[in-house]
């Protein structure tokens, strides 16, 4: 079974759905010494799993694969419709049309891919939105698999830890894209990365994957020294070639890592305008007009929000497209995988 302590680097490649995640940037990540991930949000099971076959051609070395925990907090019918009409304008601009019915819940074929993963077992599988019950780790483990739960709180890592997992991801609120709370409108904390993970090995010996923010190899240093074992990177392997993350979403990486060369840190902004979860991004004319009618409501709201996204994105246009990144976006380079995995551990 996999083991951090075997890793040659304590670098491990956040999995990213919805397109910078491909088998090509984990297969580098792991080749030069970390652990790479794929995400299985939004893929079919059978996408995932000529993934995980594409990955396994290109690489001998372990990686992992991502899932999202069913969500339980069940999103206000009223509410959706609100958020709806709000969007018509966007609609409009667009040229998409409204839906004819407002998306209903999805588990994202949450079973499917479990059955998946322990008829055709991978190294390592993490967790994130929710813990899952006890009898999944046990049968992943069964099969020889290491687990690991994304937490973001002491209170949150103590609920994790009494399932058994083999290590837990403590996300800070520095973290691009979405939050790893257990629920979706569980209240959000503001510790920074050292604090958090000093908070949460009071309360377990678990070994713990330190993420958000992280932009350097002092980040990763600091995370370390505060009880880390690793360090999960998402906003810099995003910007990879290897990566798929859209063009819209690419360049605005790399301007705002320019604006912060040329001494103009870039905004970031925590907002539920997209996907109805708290999640990090670029700030823009989306997350600014829509801040005070956001709801709680994965994941219908990112079903009813996708449209529009992809219209941006086929025009180009940044300002109403989910430019997933963490505080550590200024330290973004256009680079290999690998040479932004050696920046790291330098």
């Amino acid at each position: 079974m996999l083991d951090l302590a075997g890793l040659p680097h304590p670098i491990i490649q956040a999995p990213m759905a919805g397109g910078p995640s491909t088998p090509e940037l984990a297969a580098a990540v792991s080749d030069a010494g970390g652990l790479g991930f794929l995400a299985a949000g939004y893929l079919a099971p059978e996408a995932l799993a000529e993934r995980i076959r594409t990955l396994r051609g290109l690489t001998e070395a372990p990686f992992g694969v991502n899932l999202f925990v069913p969500e339980r907090h069940r999103t206000d019918p009223a509410q959706l419709a609100e958020y709806s009409r709000v969007l018509q304008p966007w609609r409009t601009r667009w040229r998409v049309q409204a839906p004819a019915e407002l998306p209903g819940y999805s588990d994202d074929r949450w079973q499917a891919k479990l059955e998946l993963l322990l008829a055709d077992p991978v190294p390592a599988v993490s967790f994130t939105f929710g813990l899952p019950g006890p009898e999944v780790l046990a049968r992943l483990r069964g099969v020889g698999t290491w687990t690991v739960l994304t937490v973001t709180s002491a209170a949150e890592a103590g609920r994790a830890a009494a399932l058994e997992p083999d290590a837990l991801i403590v996300q800070c609120h520095r973290a691009g894209g979405h939050r790893g709370t257990l629920a979706a409108d569980a209240p959000l904390g503001q510790e920074e990365l050292p604090e958090l993970l000093r908070a949460v090995r009071r309360v377990t010996d678990l070994p713990l994957i330190g993420a958000g923010g992280i932009g350097t190899a002092e980040h990763v240093c600091a995370a370390l020294d505060a009880g880390a074992a690793a360090a999960q990177i998402g906003t810099l392997f995003a910007a990879a070639d290897e990566a798929g993350t859209s063009s819209v979403h690419r360049d605005a990486l790399l301007r705002a890592a320019a604006d912060a060369a040329a001494g103009r840190p870039p905004e970031t902004a925590v907002t539920r305008a997209f996907s109805g979860r708290p999640a990090r991004a670029l700030a823009n004319r989306f997350t600014r007009e829509l801040a005070d009618h956001e709801i709680t409501g994965y994941p219908e709201v990112n079903d009813l929000t996708a449209p529009l996204r992809a219209a941006a994105r086929r025009a180009g246009d940044p300002e109403a497209v989910n430019l997933w990144a963490g505080t550590g976006v200024g330290w973004v380079r256009s680079a290999p995988a690998r040479e932004i995995l050696a920046r790291l551990v330098a």
